[in-house]
């Protein structure tokens, strides 16, 4: 009942879930939220719902399958299993996961993808 842990509510992968402390600085767009406008953070972010408009994280951003971004992102390191109509760039890893789609350019330093990832347009790696 209360305090189970039931598995499928539990991180897929350990990419996309974050620590206790981390949980505590983190800017959460829940999913059912529609954002226009650009977004600005000094902490880690997760995205379950929809923005459009700019990104700007400078630690960790992390986005669920349902999340839609369509705008321009800019994080430290990022973690994507949804949709992103921009461009992207990651100073670190980029870790795209089995659900995530991006359309637009992509820039990251590292780029991991795993088997049912998409990606449309230029890619920079390095």
């Amino acid at each position: 009942m209360f305090g189970s842990r039931d598995s499928k509510n539990q991180p897929q992968n350990a990419n996309t879930s974050f620590s206790a402390t981390e949980l505590a600085l983190t800017c959460v767009i829940a999913k059912g939220t529609v954002i226009e406008g650009k977004i600005t953070t000094s902490e880690n972010m997760r995205i379950d719902g929809t923005i459009r408009g700019e990104i700007t994280c400078e630690k960790r951003l992390v986005m669920d399958a349902g999340g839609f971004i369509k705008g321009n992102i800019a994080a430290a390191t990022a973690a994507i299993r949804g949709r992103i109509e921009g461009k992207v760039v990651i100073q670190d890893t980029l870790h795209l996961l089995d659900s995530s789609h991006i359309k637009g350019e992509i820039k990251a330093r590292q780029l991991k993808v795993e088997e049912g990832a998409k990606y449309e347009g230029q890619l920079n790696v390095g």
